[in-house]
């Protein structure tokens, strides 16, 4: 089965028959932080934004995430709320599987459990990665890091257009102010590893940055 030319697994034909599409606008908030888990959530097409929030603090990005990502997975072990907010940053379509129908399927269908395991897992070593990044690598590391994550470069594709987004969000991924994150944004573009000219493109040679460090 294709969705718009790309081949579903056989997990993805499963889940889509038991979910529910959301069609999210860009910058539309998906659910909040302390509402009701209603259940668990799987980006098909776009880009979402995981924040949390503080009552003294502005939010902080925990995680963006691209298609073939889980999220609120916190909804099959317990009844708590949403422990964070979610928002498209792009025009997105969100599969939405309740917290029921997601436990049946990972009991009786082997290729879904092991589809939702193999992200799991994924979401970890990304999860401990960015810390990694945050606790012993630069600005300009974590910045191009980021650019080439958000990036999706497909094979032997050396240009790769990114979603549009500000440069207070990217900063705001990498945990510096946004006057920090321009100045090596220019220094990335000036070196020739990006273009921007309304549209960000990064140039898989930003990769160069990683090996330095």
């Amino acid at each position: 089965m294709k969705d718009k030319g790309r081949l579903l697994s056989g997990a993805e034909v499963l889940l889509a028959k038991v979910g529910k599409v959301l069609q999210c606008e860009r910058k539309m908030t998906i659910y909040s932080q302390g509402s009701a888990a209603r259940g668990l959530y799987y980006v098909q097409k776009g880009m979402v934004m995981l924040t949390v929030q503080s009552k003294h603090r502005r939010p902080v990005i925990i995680a963006v995430l691209g298609p073939g990502s889980f999220f609120n997975e916190i909804c099959l072990l317990d009844h708590s709320p949403c422990l964070s907010t979610a928002r498209a940053i792009t025009s997105s379509s969100i599969l939405v599987v309740t917290k029921e129908k997601m436990a049946s399927l990972l009991l009786r269908k082997n290729v879904v459990s092991t589809f939702f395991v193999s992200s799991l897992l994924s979401s970890m070593r990304r999860f401990r990665e960015d810390l990694a990044d945050a606790l012993v690598n630069s600005t300009e590391h974590r910045l191009a890091r980021a650019l080439l994550r958000l990036a999706h470069f497909g094979k032997g594709q050396r240009i790769a257009q990114i979603p549009k987004m500000s440069q207070q969000v990217l900063a705001e991924m990498i945990g510096t102010t946004r006057p920090r994150a321009n100045l090596f944004m220019n220094r990335f573009r000036k070196r020739g590893f990006i273009d921007y000219n309304g549209e960000l493109k990064v140039h898989r040679s930003l990769r160069g940055v990683l090996l330095r460090h």
